[in-house]
């Protein structure tokens, strides 16, 4: 018991040491968000740690068992009545661990991308970075710091909206009266600046394009303008461009409907793989 406790420490051990060296190499390079085989690698990299510690004390307790001359084989009848009595809970062990094991190797999403995870039983998705992935759990870290630990066989819908690239989506609602000409011309300009800003461009996979007019209601026209950026960064370039174009639109005399509902969103963002 006490090899076998050592055993899962060192595994432990080496396990963090690896995905640290990982972290660290990404860490040390020029690439502003990690690659789809860093997060694939440390991903990986903790399912082997808990898989190995798992065969570690399976394997311990079997050595128990003959240490204290206990005849497996008189137990499989026994084993077969309380198999069959935690049959209906151990299912949903296995239904996890299966769903584990696809979600790791199709690569649904790794560790450090921003997932947005639908539950069985749950009226709310369950949002965040993702921090931990085994074979039965995935753990979520969400904007309010808060740790979400969702069983994998309890997953309906994984939404990754860090995967290979990102699109943030910006919503201009302005009046009916205002020219619609005018306002494309101005959230044109504002994408050429902010795809020459160097801030910026570091982030954008190319200029950010004006859509059009996305809706239309009784007191207001909604405006899209839409940008490609670099996966789990479509937040931040959102947020860069709403204050780029309330700036523009201010200098020019504009302002968004001033009739809308508070409690009505006016800007999206969302995410494509």
């Amino acid at each position: 018991m006490l090899g076998a406790a050592l055993v899962a420490r060192f595994v432990s051990w080496v396990g963090g040491r690896i995905t640290r060296r990982i972290d660290e190499t990404y860490q040390q390079s020029d690439a502003l968000v990690r690659s789809e085989v860093t997060k694939h690698r440390h991903s990986v990299a903790q399912v082997i740690t808990w898989v190995v510690i798992t065969f570690v004390y399976i394997i311990a307790t079997l050595k128990v068992f003959d240490y204290l001359a206990l005849p497996i084989g008189s137990l499989v009848a026994p084993a077969t009545v309380l198999g069959a009595a935690l049959g209906f809970g151990a299912q949903r062990i296995v239904q996890d661990i299966l769903a584990g094991f696809f979600i790791i190797t199709e690569r649904q999403y790794g560790f450090g991308d921003t997932v947005q995870i639908s539950v069985t039983g749950a009226s709310a998705d369950a949002v965040g970075t993702v921090e931990d992935v085994t074979l039965r759990v995935t753990k979520l870290r969400n904007a309010a710091g808060e740790v979400i630990t969702v069983p994998n066989g309890q997953i309906n819908k994984a939404v990754n909206l860090s995967k290979d690239w990102a699109r943030a989506v910006v919503d201009v609602p302005i009046p009916v009266t205002a020219d619609i000409a005018e306002v494309n011309d101005i959230l044109h300009e504002v994408g050429v600046a902010a795809f020459e800003d160097e801030k910026l461009n570091e982030l954008l996979l190319d200029e950010p394009t004006v859509m059009g007019v996305e809706s239309l209601e009784v007191d207001q026209v909604s405006v899209r303008m839409v940008a490609r950026t670099l996966p789990g960064k479509q937040f931040q370039v959102g947020r860069e461009l709403r204050v780029r174009v309330a700036l523009a639109l201010r200098r020019r005399g504009m302002t968004v409907n001033p009739q809308l509902d508070t409690s009505t969103p006016i800007h999206g963002i969302e995410a494509v793989q």
